[in-house]
């Protein structure tokens, strides 16, 4: 005779409920507990937001507070771009030479695209710079120098940059002479044997 089972089958006392079958209600495992909601994190401010009413923005307040003559740091949201540097262009260039064999160092003005003759070179400057007053001092020519040799030939063995600061970093080779920039000039040079003579005193 069979005997009836009043509980369920044992495969369906064993199975879990299953979450989402109707019927039957959602439980949720007390080890794994549900993680609270967590607050949305706040938008950082960008250099276009306006600051809240009641507090001033720092770098207007700062530039508004800055005294004459004071230097203000710039906001980090600002860009300081240096201004470019100007540079004066010059007529004449001052160049020194020197005759290793004697000793004797001569100092003589060349105009630009012009050619001088120094013993056995020729000084031809292209262009002469400096900079303004207010800034740091710089001298700089672009020049030619060529050697007329004894046969008469004429050898270029330099052309190139020179500065008047560094007159070692020219590189003028030659066993007799050597030749380096001092100054640059606005009035032309002076030649010799051209200047006005002044005329004599009326008693």
């Amino acid at each position: 005779m069979a005997q009836l089972q009043l509980g369920p089958p044992p495969q369906q006392q064993q199975r879990p409920a299953q979450p989402g079958q109707p019927g039957q209600p959602q439980q949720l495992s007390p080890q794994a507990p549900r993680p609270p909601q967590q607050a949305r994190p706040a938008r950082p401010a960008t250099p276009s937001d306006t600051p809240p009413s009641g507090q001033p923005d720092a770098s207007r307040d700062q530039r508004r507070r800055a005294l004459p003559g004071e230097t203000v740091a710039p906001a980090p949201d600002e860009t300081v771009i240096a201004p470019p540097r100007q540079r004066i262009t010059n007529p004449t260039a001052v160049f020194s030479g020197l005759d290793k064999i004697t000793g004797r160092i001569i100092a003589f003005d060349v105009a630009i695209d012009e050619t001088v003759q120094f013993g056995a070179l020729q000084v031809t400057p292209r262009v002469c710079y400096t900079r303004p007053p207010t800034e740091t001092p710089q001298t700089t020519t672009f020049v030619e120098v060529d050697e007329v040799t004894l046969n008469g030939e004429v050898r270029r063995i330099y052309s190139g940059w020179m500065f008047a600061a560094s007159p070692g970093l020219s590189g003028v080779e030659h066993a007799v002479y050597d030749v380096w920039l001092t100054d640059c000039k606005q009035s032309a040079p002076v030649i010799p044997g051209q200047a006005q003579s002044q005329p004599p005193a009326t008693r």
